[in-house]
């Protein structure tokens, strides 16, 4: 498996939506190819972001806004402020780009298998977007999914 490189087994038909793709857009998208999440880009094809099934019931969930002490005139949170922000964000979004995870793990054609597995597990994502750097920023090539991975574990042995 270590000879197996990541080229191998992506994907390069991919599914992919904009940052201006509606959140309600996004959502029959997901359901009508059975998809639990997409790459982002840009008209010229670079990766912006990842948006997934969790992005979007984050609109359905109840918001709870953390709890708080008050010391003397000052508020202090015992739970994440930001957290809550990012979540409220999210609850009121209309468009994926306010919604995408922005920091993707990505890989390159030439990883390994083994490491794009290592990765997954360890980073807890569904997928992995197959980019290359160029000048306008990171392209994207393809995609493996756990599946993918699976898949090549089958045939291998």
């Amino acid at each position: 498996m270590d000879d197996l490189k990541v080229r191998d087994i992506m994907q390069t038909e991919v599914i992919t939506v904009g940052p201006d793709t509606s959140v309600r857009e996004l959502a029959d998208l997901l359901a009508e190819k059975k998809i639990s999440g997409v790459p982002v880009v840009d008209g010229q094809g670079n990766l912006l972001g990842v948006v997934s099934e969790a992005d979007i019931i984050v609109q359905d969930a109840e918001l709870h806004f953390p709890y708080y002490i008050q010391f003397l005139d000052s508020i202090i949170y015992l739970q994440s402020f930001h957290k809550f922000e990012e979540r409220f964000k999210k609850a009121f979004a209309t468009k994926v780009g306010e919604i995408m995870t922005r920091e993707v793990v990505v890989v390159s054609p030439e990883t390994s298998v083994r490491a794009a597995a290592t990765l997954m597990t360890d980073r807890n994502v569904n997928r992995l977007p197959v980019t290359e750097s160029g000048k306008s920023g990171e392209r994207l090539l393809g995609i493996v999914t756990r599946g993918d991975i699976v898949r090549a574990i089958a045939e291998r042995e």
